[in-house]
């Protein structure tokens, strides 16, 4: 089974591809750097959009380089306040060969109103760079990590919005 991510990050293409493996055999999954056209810092609607761009503009770049998929999936993360509180989500789309689109999210960990205005004028990554003194924890474990003391990783977060987003996938027409 060929997947396109529309990523070259390590630990989301790691974490996509355990979600694949728990339900698909032989997953071969290829990273491929494409533009999410929203900010580096994406918030609330544009997590969802920027998802969606990744796999359009995958699709496209398949299309130019006659590269043949299975699937064309992305995933975006970024800060949303839509419930009340600032939260960091991983969101997730996923379109077959046929063209059948689903979205799945992870699970949320809080961000505190004080960093809000600095992750809007840099991205969280780098806020929580600065924070731990790590450097680009969003390619390795994620500051996720690093919040609950190695219990949660990007890998886990994005490996659990796959599934989410699978769930249309493995179902059949039950549960589209």
């Amino acid at each position: 089974m060929k997947i396109l991510i529309g990523t070259k990050n390590p630990g989301k293409i790691q974490g996509a591809k355990e979600a694949f493996e728990k339900y698909f055999d032989n997953v071969e999954i290829q990273g491929i750097a494409v533009d999410s056209e929203v900010g580096d810092q994406p918030f609330n609607q544009e997590i969802l959009q920027g998802a969606k761009n990744r796999v359009k503009n995958l699709k496209r770049y398949a299309i130019e380089n006659q590269i043949e998929a299975d699937f064309y999936i992305s995933s975006e993360a970024g800060i949303t306040n839509s419930l009340g509180e600032w939260i960091d989500i991983n969101c997730v789309v996923i379109e077959d060969s046929k063209g059948f689109q689903s979205v799945g999210t992870s699970q949320g960990f809080p961000v505190p109103e004080k960093y809000i205005e600095e992750i809007k004028q840099t991205e969280l990554g780098e806020v929580m760079d600065k924070i731990f003194t790590g450097k680009d924890l969003g390619k390795r474990k994620g500051g996720i990590s690093f919040l609950t003391k190695n219990e949660v990783s990007r890998i886990d977060l994005t490996r659990g919005a796959f599934i989410m987003a699978l769930t249309q996938h493995i179902n059949g027409d039950i549960w589209r």
